[in-house]
Order: structure tokens, then C-alpha cells, then sequence
């Protein structure tokens, strides 16, 4: 989909971090913006910073774990702007739980599935079929990680579980586009290489009721500069990628139809290489050696 202004963009996740750099660039870029997120103080505060830019972005208070919720977010976009060309199911949470992940609550998963899974899927219910219908131009990105899809952070099994499937689910939307014919495409993203300063790592703040902890965690939630220093105690210097960045890679890679939309990292490429020769040699997984978490 080369061409982006004059169509429309939905991004869920969509006031902070990465999914508020993603609607800014597509908002420059000359496409009508849908940011929908859970948080309605911070979605009015970024819609309107963006506005007084004269960029053109509607906030809709979304809950991506609730399927009303995302149809509600769907027939609010075809109602103010008449189509969806750019789907972005960004919406994200890390559980916060901590020590083995057989201590681990139920809720905890519950949780990150409903959330970093099913957001997804009620994402491309909710909008592909209108997508494929229209008969126009398409594209779907759905945010994974590396910690998902590269190399699990052995302390977060939930967020990298979760992940990791979403890696599948685009895999198998990719092909089942590719089947049908459609000229609606699919992507997977990896942000990074490196760290971002994102409201991930404060998720725990949006947590529903009726799926909180049953027990008080043993220590604090983990900020970003305790993750920090974890890295540095392994011996691994904190680096960190904007999240500008990441919208511009999202961009180029909808324009080229790219399905992996990560940029290149020695790093990175080095951990693939490293789970994939463990598969093929069916060794044990010594790239999980080491790995904070």
C-alpha cells in the first residue's frame, strides 16, 4: 500500500508510546487517524496535542480484551470516516507477575491473553472482513516483540507466550489473504532493536477488577530503570530506539509490503540465528543463557 494519504488509519494502543508515534506519522503522512486506547485522559490529551497541529485524529475510548468494545471502535471509524485502509493492532500489556511461572496466578495470563491476544484477534474480526469487502488497498500490523518471537525474557513467560502468538496468528493471516486473493496484506512488527520508554512497563495501572492479583506481589512492580540494571549486571549496556522510529519502519515496511517489519540489528539477527540452529540441531536452548529477567 504505497500510497497512504487520503485513507484511513486505526491504531489501538494508540495514546502513548509506540501506537501515539505510529497515528502521528500516518496523521503527517496525510491519512484520517483513529487512535483508540483504554485510557481516556491520556487518548483526549494526545488527540488534542495532534489536532492543534492540524492533523486529523479521533480518539475512541477502546477496550481491545472486549469484542464490543473493538466492533463499537470499528463502526465509530466506518461512521466518521466511511473505511479503514490501515489496521494496526498495537494495544499491549506485560502481567507483572513474578518468581516461576508455575507461582503465577491465573489472572496474570488471563490478563496478558486477553489483552496481547485476543486485542489482536478481535482486532481483524472486527475490521478485516470490511477490509477485504471493500475491494481497496489494505494493510494489518500487529505488534509483537522480540522477547515473543527472537529470544523469550525467561522472567515475563506470559507477555513473551503471548507474543509469540501473535507472531503465528499474522503468519497464518498473511497466508489466508495470500489465499484468498485479497489486496489487503499483513505484518508483523518486532519495535526495537532496543529498549523503549513506554507505559508497558506501568501496565499494571490499567489492570481490571475483576481480573486483579488475588495475593500482593513480594516486591515492587519493576520500573524501566530496574530492568536497566539488570541488563548491566549481566553485563549488557542499555541501549533504547524511539519510538519515531519504529512508526518510520512501520511505514516503509506497509509501503514495501514487508511481513517481517523489524529494523536490522546484529543483536537480533544473532538471536534468530541461535534459536533456529538449537531447532535444527535439537540441542538444548543455550540461547536462553544468560537473558535477564
Amino acid at each position: 500500500m504505497e500510497e497512504l494519504a487520503g485513507r484511513v488509519a486505526v491504531v489501538t494502543g494508540g495514546a502513548g508510546g509506540i501506537g501515539r508515534a505510529m497515528g502521528e506519522r500516518f496523521a503527517t503522512e496525510g491519512m484520517s487517524v483513529v487512535l483508540a486506547d483504554v485510557e481516556q485522559p491520556a487518548l483526549d490529551e494526545t488527540v488534542d496535542e495532534l489536532r492543534a497541529r492540524t492533523l486529523e485524529v479521533t480518539g475512541v475510548l477502546t477496550d481491545v480484551s472486549s469484542y464490543e468494545s473493538v466492533t463499537e471502535l470499528r463502526d465509530r471509524t466506518l461512521e466518521t470516516y466511511g473505511g479503514v485502509h490501515l489496521l494496526c493492532n498495537n494495544a499491549g500489556i506485560g502481567a507483572g507477575a513474578e518468581g516461576p511461572q508455575w507461582e503465577h496466578e491465573l489472572n496474570d495470563w488471563r490478563w496478558a491473553f486477553g489483552v496481547n491476544v485476543f486485542g489482536v484477534i478481535h482486532g481483524i474480526n472486527a475490521f478485516v472482513p470490511h477490509m477485504v469487502a471493500s475491494g481497496q488497498e489494505g494493510h494489518v500490523v500487529n505488534t509483537s516483540s522480540g522477547n515473543g518471537g527472537v529470544s523469550p525474557l525467561r522472567g515475563t513467560p506470559e507477555y513473551a507466550v503471548t507474543k509469540a502468538a501473535v507472531v503465528t496468528l499474522t503468519e497464518c493471516l498473511y497466508a489466508q489473504l495470500q489465499d484468498a486473493g485479497s489486496v489487503v496484506g499483513a505484518s508483523v512488527l518486532f519495535p526495537g532493536p532496543h529498549m523503549l520508554r513506554t507505559g508497558l512497563f506501568t501496565s499494571w495501572r490499567n489492570r481490571p477488577a475483576d481480573l486483579a492479583k488475588e495475593r500482593p506481589r513480594s516486591t515492587p512492580y519493576p520500573t524501566i530503570e530496574d530492568i536497566e540494571a539488570q541488563m548491566e549486571a549481566a553485563g549488557i549496556t542499555p541501549e533504547y530506539t524511539d519510538p519515531s522510529e519504529v512508526a518510520d519502519q512501520v511505514v516503509a515496511g506497509v509501503r514495501n509490503a514487508a511481513f517481517w517489519i523489524m529494523a536490522p540489528s546484529a543483536t537480533t539477527d544473532a538471536q534468530i540465528r541461535a534459536r533456529a540452529d538449537s531447532m535444527l540441531h535439537r540441542s538444548n536452548p543455550s540461547y536462553l543463557r544468560g537473558v535477564p529477567g
